[in-house]
């Protein structure tokens, strides 16, 4: 295979390159340090995958997400590529057996976080390499001035020292002009080709409503039809809070985030997928890799932390180029809400001091240990045995982890351990007793050997599925197990794991990062408060507001978004169109009067009226005795 649409066509079964895709490859296959700027959506692992694949050696690509690593090396192991990652919570012996496999396995793709880059051991082997390029994804972490700002990405420059021939290519998918080009110069990039697809989408229109009753709203939009709709809130219990009742008020709804099971979340994306549950109550854990094309409306029911998250969440609506929404619902109490915790609880280096001597302490790591050691890590927990401010100890955590002291994975986590006690002639009387508890202890035997003789880690999900039970119920039968003597079950819930990345050297760890702190805690700021102005602000277009947020200065209106749909005192061609389908879909279900077929729609009155008097005069629609309209 040696042309770059064969192998698209081959492992992605796509036929044509999406706008820039092919430039860029073109760009890379060429040696030339490279920068692709693409939105969400736009295909940019692409870019460095299939120019990877058409070379010999191995590329290194480089990603501070942990779950998107995982994401696309399964993705390329699915495709029959060879594939391996290198993240955080490995033991010496598994990280130097990932090496030589990469080093004599003749894998194409080596998958690092930043961190591991600052391991001799790791440089080591890179230099045995034959490495084809360097793929830096996410590149905008590099930057002081991103709202992802890493500085364990600062030693993304030893791969240039390791290997100066390779050509680097750097992805992301928002990057204001300023985060640009700081991650040119951070990443040291020679000439670099730039490639910057405009965000302009001219079938997403962006709204922003000040609403007390989101809930009611969001049943207006999507009754009667129940199209496929993403919700997006901000906390856990929130995401399944509103889930159900959107369901009770007869939207079907389920909730996604991350602390549900792997298996959980599987079943929930089918479903989503599949449009069995039309919409999902989400929070930002969901979205990664996931592209449903017919997505009709984003909700936002909390003021989001950035413009750059907000974008790529809007983004995931309407990308089958078909009039689709991106609402953000607020009241007053939002923007104190959001003030209050992403800037009154923004943790200071004392804060960041005291609260990561407690976690050392809470683990009982000693001085100068700890080093890429994982955590189970029940967040409540914590913030109880010391008394901490939930809110100020999560910032501070999500600092850590961004500022490379750490890697918190928010993630469900159940580590459970089970040894049988009796003897098998014992267990299996029982069971006869007892055959409510026959199918999963038997279960559980055919799974793990020794459990005889050991105590032995079980994966409760694992069991499930083979089962069919619910997690809930091989609990309560092992539990059952337990009562009656037969086995010893230990179980352990947690809400997240914690890999250290440094040893503990409690101030001294802090000290060194106090500079960035103070830097993020400033960029912070400025990024809640683009936020609030961007909601708030009713007189500029909402998509000429974003655009030039990005640097794209010459824009122009969009015609369809909540402000230019208030300043336009008749409908535009479009907005013509979008009303008209949009009274057809209503009239479809029943008759209504002009109040009704106003409230379910968020044009201007005025242009709905004259929107319905062009239907009437054309015949396409008729009105009865009640002033009802109704479709001929």
């Amino acid at each position: 295979m040696t042309d770059a649409l064969e192998l698209l066509k081959k492992y992605w079964g796509h036929n044509t390159f999406k706008s820039l895709q092919k430039p860029i490859i073109d760009s890379v296959l060429t040696g030339r340090d490279t920068v692709a700027l693409l939105p969400t959506g736009g295909g940019k692992s692409v870019c460095f995958q299939i120019p990877a694949l058409l070379q010999d050696g191995i590329c290194i690509v480089v990603s501070p997400l942990v779950a998107l690593i995982t994401d696309q090396v399964n993705s390329l192991k699915d495709k029959g590529i060879k594939a391996l990652a290198l993240t955080g919570g490995l033991s010496f012996n598994e990280v130097t057996t990932l090496l030589d496999n990469a080093l004599y396995g003749n894998y194409k793709f080596l998958y690092l976080s930043p961190e591991r880059l600052s391991q001799e051991l790791v440089q080591n082997y890179i230099k045995q390499m034959h490495v084809s390029l360097f793929a830096i994804d996410e590149a905008h972490c590099i930057s002081q001035w991103g709202n992802d700002f890493r500085p364990a990405y600062k030693n993304i420059f030893i791969l240039r020292s390791l290997k100066p021939l390779v050509p680097f290519i750097a992805v992301t998918a928002t990057a204001t002009p300023e985060v640009l080009q700081d991650t040119i110069i951070q990443l040291k990039l020679e000439d670099p080709q730039i490639f910057k697809q405009s965000f302009y989408r001219e079938n997403l229109a962006y709204k922003a409503i000040e609403k007390d009753d989101k809930l009611y709203f969001i049943k207006q939009k999507l009754m009667p039809k129940k199209p496929t709709a993403l919700v997006y809130v901000r906390s856990r219990k929130l995401a399944v809070e509103t889930a159900q009742h959107l369901s009770k008020m007869g939207i079907p709804s389920t909730f996604y985030h991350g602390g549900m099971s792997p298996i959980q979340k599987k079943e929930v994306l089918k479903d989503w997928l599949s449009n069995k549950t039309p919409v999902i109550v989400a929070t930002n854990a969901f979205g990664m890799g996931i592209d449903k094309p017919d997505v009709r409306f984003v909700f936002h029911i909390q003021l989001p932390e950035s413009i750059e998250h907000y974008f790529q969440e809007a983004g995931r609506a309407g990308r089958d180029g078909n009039y689709a929404e991106a609402i953000i619902l607020y009241n007053q109490y939002d923007i104190s809400l959001v003030k209050n915790q992403f800037i009154k609880n923004l943790a200071s280096p004392k804060d960041l001091k005291y609260i990561y001597r407690k976690l050392n302490n809470f683990f009982q790591i000693p001085y100068g240990e700890g080093e890429f050691v994982k955590h189970s890590f029940n967040f409540s927990e914590f913030c109880k045995t010391y008394s901490l401010n939930y809110t100020l100890t999560y910032n501070a955590l999500t600092t850590l982890d961004r500022l490379g002291v750490l890697q918190l994975s928010k993630q469900f986590g159940r580590k459970s351990t089970v040894q049988f006690l009796a003897t098998s002639n014992k267990v299996l009387h029982f069971l006869e007793e007892n055959p409510n508890l026959s199918i999963i202890t038997k279960t559980i035997l055919r799974i793990y050997g020794g459990i005889f003789e050991t105590p032995t880690s079980v994966n409760l999900e694992l069991i499930a599925s083979k089962t069919g039970q619910e997690v809930t119920q091989i609990i309560a039968v092992l539990q059952k197990l337990k009562k009656s003597g037969l086995i010893d079950f230990q179980s352990f819930n947690t809400d997240a794991t914690i890999t250290f990345l440094v040893p503990r050297e409690d101030e001294k760890t802090i000290n060194r990062i106090s500079k960035e702190v103070t830097l993020l805690n400033s960029v912070k700021e400025k990024e809640v408060n683009a936020v609030i102005h961007y909601t708030t602000n009713d007189n500029t277009c909402k998509n000429v507001q974003l655009l030039r947020y990005f640097g794209e200065e010459d824009v122009s209106r969009c015609g369809i978004c909540n402000v230019c749909a208030s300043q336009q005192t008749s409908p535009s061609n479009k907005e013509v169109a979008i009303i008209t389908q949009k009274i057809i879909t209503l009239l479809e279900e029943q008759e209504l009067s002009s109040k009704d077929i106003c409230e379910n729609l968020t044009f201007a009155e005025p242009k709905i009226l004259t929107v319905i008097q062009l239907l009437l005069d054309t015949k396409k629609i008729g009105i009865n005795s009640k002033n009802q309209y109704h479709l001929y």
